[in-house]
């Protein structure tokens, strides 16, 4: 702990925010997911020593990006310059303390306690962060900047009335999930001579990963983004069924509006059948790793299926997964983990009554051969 970060510390307990101590690096980052991210907290702790560690803080720095977003309190000026500042804070070029100090009383109770709690600890965070390898640093860093700047511009825009169009969809997702896809696909590339060997394909599939598992929580979290005045919907999508994405609104018992719906569910149905075939180009026995994404596909497959054959809900709660359905995931990936043919099988019965999309596919989409 640097002076800078104790006199911090220090102030925190003196505006009333108890102080907490960690028996490890592990321990302290352990307790943060665990607040942000039940399902995260859940699958980064079956990486390897050696990469649990830098996910783990990956995954927390693009948190703080979110909490930055996402808050109401923070005009979209403040967001930009946050945003913009923090990336110089993860890159080394700015100092965390300052940084952490300004933001965090700003911050609104519509801010979850637990990030509120991740903004007072960045300093920790953050050094953790520089403690990495330089391509560990880089894969982190390039992520953050990324992301930043894709919440810059959506930011700008007006999306009460969703995406004008799927393309529109995509580059949100990207910019939310695809760039994290990239940096996990750059870590593990870097904890592994034999991923590397697959680095090129990975980093294509890890597009489609992402959207796919971004797509299932939009899809998810449709009316707590309506509440909010946001849509990230493509318009073109249910346009051509004829429904105004303008006239959305909870309750509501449209077909067209469904139809729409169902042809989203299976786009991401489909990516996340690229995500299965990254899953399978890692080395089977690196069991870990496989485990980290099979069992984040397998849940996001029961969401879509559960959202499917319940078009008509009006909060996210309805159509959230039970912790049976994890639990059966988990230990079913446990023991097909080894095996592709197993895997595959276990994707099948996952996505069982899932609507299929023919010829959708992000890689090709993003590389502008497949329009």
């Amino acid at each position: 702990m640097t002076a800078e970060t104790a006199v911090y510390e220090q102030n925190l307990v003196a505006d009333g925010v108890p102080a907490k101590s960690f028996a490890s690096d592990d321990a302290l980052q352990d307790y943060l997911l665990q607040g942000v991210s039940r399902t995260f907290a859940l699958t980064i702790p079956q990486l390897p020593s050696g990469l649990f560690e830098a996910v783990s803080n990956g995954y927390l720095l693009c948190r703080i990006v979110d909490t930055i977003e996402d808050d109401t309190a923070l005009s979209a000026e403040q967001k930009k310059k946050y945003a913009g500042q923090f990336v110089e804070v993860v890159a080394g070029e700015a100092d965390v303390v300052p940084f952490a100090a300004s933001l965090a009383p700003l911050l609104s109770e519509a801010t979850i306690p637990a990030e509120h709690e991740l903004i007072q600890l960045m300093p920790d965070v953050i050094r953790i962060t520089h403690s990495f390898s330089n391509v560990q640093r880089e894969a982190l860093t390039t992520c953050v900047r990324d992301m930043a700047e894709g919440m810059v511009y959506y930011q700008q825009l007006d999306t009460s009335k969703g995406l004008e169009t799927l393309a529109d969809m995509e580059r949100y997702c990207y910019y939310v999930a695809g760039v994290v896809g990239e940096m996990l696909c750059k870590l593990f590339c870097a904890y592994s001579p034999d991923i590397d060997r697959h680095r090129d394909e990975l980093m294509k599939l890890s597009v489609a990963f992402g959207q796919g598992l971004q797509m299932t929580n939009i899809l998810k979290d449709i009316w707590d983004d309506h509440e909010r005045g946001a849509c990230w919907l493509p318009q073109d999508i249910f346009s051509k069924y004829g429904f105004d994405l303008a006239d959305l609104k909870p309750g509501q018992s449209d077909p067209r509006f469904e139809q729409g719906l169902e042809e989203l569910i299976s786009i991401g149905y489909a990516c996340l059948q690229q995500a299965l075939e990254y899953t399978l180009l890692i080395p089977a026995r690196e069991a870990g790793i496989r485990n980290f994404c099979f069992w984040s596909i397998g849940m996001a497959e029961l969401t879509l299926a559960k959202i499917n054959a319940n078009k008509g809900f009006q909060h996210g709660d309805e159509v959230k997964i039970t912790r049976r359905s994890v639990k059966t995931i988990v230990a079913a990936s446990k023991v097909a983990v080894h095996a592709d043919f197993l895997l595959r099988a276990l994707f099948a019965y996952a996505g069982r009554g899932v609507p299929r999309k023919e010829n959708y596919n992000i890689v090709k989409r993003t590389l502008g051969t497949d329009k």
